[in-house]
């Protein structure tokens, strides 16, 4: 039996209101909930669609925000911990 593993590329990146979606080479969607990065979520439409392909397609990065995002992290990881407040 053949155990092939996937590959975790993204062909690109969409922010909405709600979430944070990468569409894999694949063909297989990746979302987060947009609260998953505080940086994203504060941002602007604008800013939120302005990203560059890290990686080959295995991340992201939002240069006016200062945000990177992996497709790896988006599976497996755990959301942005916020900034602590005084």
């Amino acid at each position: 039996m053949s155990t092939a593993v996937a590959e975790l590329r993204a062909a690109r990146v969409e922010v909405s209101d709600d979430f944070i979606t990468a569409h894999l080479v694949d063909g297989r969607l990746v979302s987060v909930p947009l609260w998953w990065s505080w940086r994203l979520e504060a941002a602007t439409q604008a800013e939120r669609e302005h990203w560059e392909m890290i990686g080959d397609g295995f991340g992201f990065h939002w240069p006016d925000v200062d945000e990177d995002l992996s497709v790896e992290g988006m599976l497996f990881g755990t959301p942005a911990p916020r900034p602590a407040r005084n």
